[in-house]
């Protein structure tokens, strides 16, 4: 089965998940995919961890789903499986995610990579949607958010013929923040994800739902999502103190109110 193990770095509001199955190289597994969605639940709702850094460790991210298994699953037996729930669970996570990506990110390692809102990559990682020759569809968004991050006709080009993409075309094709060394990877995505946690914890948040309703709603929807989400961080405390710290030429003290 493997494990999914969470450190929370204390003092840095940042929380590092790792996965861990290096008999079937991190394959998503039903177990595995369900032991990560709780421990991903769970500290969504811890108040000290504010962003969340998931990684496979520096030479390995996820080799796909565990195929052993899929071989064997009826349709029915799919969708009684609960995998396409731990991916709704995934999905609705509210705090920042941060993907730590070495080596292969394939079929629904992609997707998981995919799913966060930054992707750190080792300069080994290699990203692909190979479903198409097993005879499947990428199932957990890998369609859909390749199409939004690259557009339709670069999404087609993977997923279609499912073929690999290195590190540095995924950051041309608009996917990765930034490459580094594959000894430093888990070390830099924690400073991304510090960086995003010593925000505003509230408005990080919402600037966060903001940005992925631009992937979901027409312009106009989204622009009215975003100034609502404006007025509320209005009303808070803690833009109060980041203005004052800003004036005050000092370092805010967010509270989350």
């Amino acid at each position: 089965m493997g494990t999914v193990t969470a450190d929370v770095r204390s003092g840095r509001g940042v929380a590092v998940v790792t996965i861990a199955a290096p008999e079937t190289r991190n394959a998503l597994s039903t177990e595995l995919l369900t032991s990560l969605a709780d421990v991903i639940d769970g500290l969504d709702r811890d108040p000290a961890v504010h962003a969340i850094v998931l990684t496979g460790g520096p030479k390995l991210f996820a080799a796909g789903a565990d195929v052993k298994q899929l071989r064997e699953m009826s349709p029915v037996e799919y969708a009684a499986s609960g995998r396409a729930a731990c991916w709704q669970r995934l999905g609705a996570v509210a705090t920042p995610l941060v993907a730590a990506v070495a080596g292969f990110a394939l079929g629904g390692g992609c997707e998981l990579a995919l799913a966060a809102d930054l992707v750190v990559t080792a300069d080994t990682a290699v990203f692909g949607q190979p479903e198409v020759k097993l005879g499947l569809v990428p199932g957990a968004g890998g369609t859909q958010r390749w199409a939004r991050a690259a557009g339709r006709f670069a999404a087609a080009g993977v997923v279609l013929t499912g073929r690999t993409v290195d590190a540095f075309e995924a950051r041309d094709l608009g996917l990765v923040h930034r490459i580094v060394p594959a000894e430093r990877l888990v070390e830099a995505a924690v400073a991304v994800a510090a960086s995003i946690a010593a925000n505003g914890p509230l408005a990080v948040r919402a600037a966060r739902s903001a940005v992925r309703r631009a992937e979901e709603l027409p312009l106009a929807a989204a622009l009215e999502y975003e100034r609502q989400q404006l007025l509320l961080m209005l009303g808070s405390d803690d833009h109060v103190e980041g203005i004052n710290a800003l004036l005050e030429k000092r370092a805010p003290h967010f509270t989350g109110s």
